[in-house]
């Protein structure tokens, strides 16, 4: 990993201090993870493979991802407050999103640091075509994660607001 790598997962594990804080639900917190998810994607991403089990681990990927956006956004807590639907996680919404980032950089981490190996055998057996399939997998699982914990929590802020 490169000195960029761990400054882009620095940046998107660092976004849940805000969340910790509490903010009120606005157009700038509604953009700015998009923009950093989709800044990530651009660097990362030069394709999606489809061969193989490409696509599947790309499901299975996003799913989880997704999942752990969902738990992040219904483990925040939501009140009206005089400008708006104040958004404040707690400390599972908080894990959960540390530990999407984290599982992600610590695959990465596992890649460069003894294990290419074996991820390169599981990828041959489960015929995933390889590192470009993974970074797209992973890329796929954080802009889901990021998509779901946004959309659930407007949803929720709606019926709160």
């Amino acid at each position: 990993m490169t000195v960029t790598d761990y400054l882009i997962s620095a940046v998107l594990v660092l976004l849940v201090v805000p969340q910790l804080r509490g903010t009120t639900l606005n157009l700038a917190n509604l953009v700015l993870p998009l923009v950093l998810v989709a800044g990530a994607a651009a660097y990362y991403l030069k394709g999606i493979p489809t061969e193989g089990h490409d696509v599947q681990l790309d499901l299975l990927t996003a799913l989880a991802g997704a999942l752990i956006g969902v738990g992040c956004a219904l483990t925040t807590r939501l009140k009206r407050g005089s400008s708006g639907v104040v958004a404040k996680a707690g400390l599972l919404a908080a894990a959960l999103w540390i530990t999407g980032m984290l599982a992600r950089t610590g695959f990465v981490y596992a890649v460069h640091h003894g294990y290419a190996v074996q991820i390169a055998r599981f990828s041959r057996e489960q015929l995933i075509t390889g590192a470009p399939a993974w970074t797209a997998a992973l890329v796929l699982m954080a802009l889901a994660q990021v998509l779901a914990r946004l959309l659930v929590l407007r949803v929720r802020a709606v019926r709160v607001g």
